[in-house]
């Protein structure tokens, strides 16, 4: 006879970490993919003297940081070997340093994260599916999961796009020490990371996880139509 508590206590872990696996998923993805190649072309070039190919460069080298699997702290000399183009004066200044260590820190966690709620959801419904008897509450758990990613997406995406600018403020104050995440539209990382790259970034990564949640939940659906055939 099966546990039901048990089964219900899986199906809900499923549920409960599917927009997590997605979502978090969703921003290890830009962060492994070379975006800051594909967004360039459509935002304006550095207004401060960097030519395109000079903020390419030096993007790719921040995103080699970010995707370093070694803590911040062991790899933090590439940003601070990091030199303006044409001097020897360093790229980065301290607090861009300082909150660099904590992206990563942060990024990181996102990514054990990621692995977690993976574990969750894969091995949840391989339990689940793999007895014929356990098997529709699989298929109820991919729906759940899906219509739960779904409904929190709609809601972020719905804020990022009419306050965008009270979600990119809450975002950081929810995440960062106070005043260690504004800097000036002179420093590097602005240069290299404007508001509009953020704001591309939001989108994608909402507008991806949300399409992903609506595979998933007609999938579910699908699966749980077709059990009861």
């Amino acid at each position: 006879m099966e546990n039901k508590t048990f089964i219900g206590l899986i199906r809900w872990l499923i549920i409960l970490a599917m927009p997590f696996f997605l979502g978090l998923g969703g921003i290890r993805a830009i962060i492994a993919w070379d975006y800051p190649g594909w967004e360039y072309q459509r935002i304006p070039s550095d207004q401060f003297g960097f030519t395109d190919a000079q903020r390419l460069e030096l993007a790719h080298t921040t995103l080699d940081y970010m995707q370093r699997p070694e803590p911040a702290d062991e790899v933090i000399y590439l940003l601070e070997d990091m030199r303006l183009p044409g001097t020897n004066d360093p790229f980065y200044n301290e607090r861009e340093i300082e909150h660099m260590l904590d992206v990563k820190r942060i990024a990181d966690v996102f990514t054990r994260v990621v692995w977690v709620t993976g574990v969750i959801v894969v091995g949840g419904l391989a339990l689940l599916w793999v007895r014929p008897s356990t098997r529709a509450q699989a298929y109820n758990a991919i729906l759940g999961g899906g219509i739960a990613t779904t409904l929190v997406l709609m809601a972020i995406g719905l804020f990022i796009m009419v306050g965008w600018e009270i979600f990119f403020v809450q975002f950081h104050q929810l995440l960062f020490p106070p005043g260690t995440w504004t800097f000036a539209y002179t420093d590097s990382l602005i240069r290299l990371f404007p508001e509009q790259f953020w704001f591309d970034v939001g989108v994608l990564v909402s507008g991806g996880t949300l399409v992903a949640g609506l595979i998933v939940t007609v999938l579910g659906y699908g699966l749980r139509r077709m059990a009861v055939k």
